[in-house]
């Protein structure tokens, strides 16, 4: 039929057109987001910003001398983390030792001299004990280990008191209580040299 048949003229321009821009579910046109380029996957873009990737390994000398080096990495990366947490870097420290609080009762437990310094080598001793056959010296160490327990006992009730009393003269607003006492005495148990994070006052020199 004629009437559907279309001008010359006209399809060309029909053609030469631009074709129209995609519509959403209502009849919209759709944003152009004008990237021109597929949206990068996340593990692409960590990997864009970690750097460039090292190409693998030729020999494997060559594997063995990388993975010897990362093991010398991560192992100077531990010394290095010691080192900060045993010289009382708060970023590095154990929960339980954060705080100033916590730092002020290490110095004050540091700056005394207590029998139960020697609870670990008392320890050792009642262990050496069971390897001996004598009665006579199994009886003696056990009377001394209780006479020791005793001191201990008596000390941690004076150092809890001592403790707490300082702490809130200095921080008012902390808590204290058995809390406290318990951290005081599980560091004075300790042997000096290996404590942690290491003493920083010597003995009576603590404000």
């Amino acid at each position: 039929m004629r009437f559907l048949r279309r001008n010359p003229e006209q399809a060309k321009a029909e053609q030469a057109a631009p074709p129209p821009a995609p519509q959403d579910d209502h009849g919209g046109q759709r944003a152009n987001q004008g990237k021109g380029r597929p949206t990068p996957k996340r593990r692409e873009a960590e990997a864009r910003r970690r750097g460039p990737v090292a190409p693998p390994p030729r020999t494997q000398r060559e594997a063995m001398r990388r993975q010897r080096g990362s093991k010398e990495e991560r192992r100077a990366e531990r010394a290095e983390r010691r080192e900060r947490m045993m010289s009382g870097d708060q970023r590095y420290l154990l929960p339980r030792d954060r705080g100033p609080v916590r730092a002020y009762v290490r110095d004050l437990v540091d700056s005394r001299r207590q029998l139960m310094g020697l609870f670990m080598p008392l320890a050792g001793l009642v262990l050496l004990t069971l390897f001996v056959q004598s009665p006579l010296i199994q009886s003696m160490v056990s009377l001394f280990t209780m006479a020791m327990l005793a001191v201990i006992l008596v000390e941690t009730l004076f150092l809890g008191r001592y403790v707490n009393r300082r702490v809130r003269e200095k921080f008012p607003d902390a808590k204290t209580g058995a809390g406290l006492t318990f951290y005081a005495f599980s560091r004075a148990t300790m042997l000096r040299r290996m404590r942690n994070p290491r003493p920083r006052v010597g003995y009576g020199k603590v404000d």
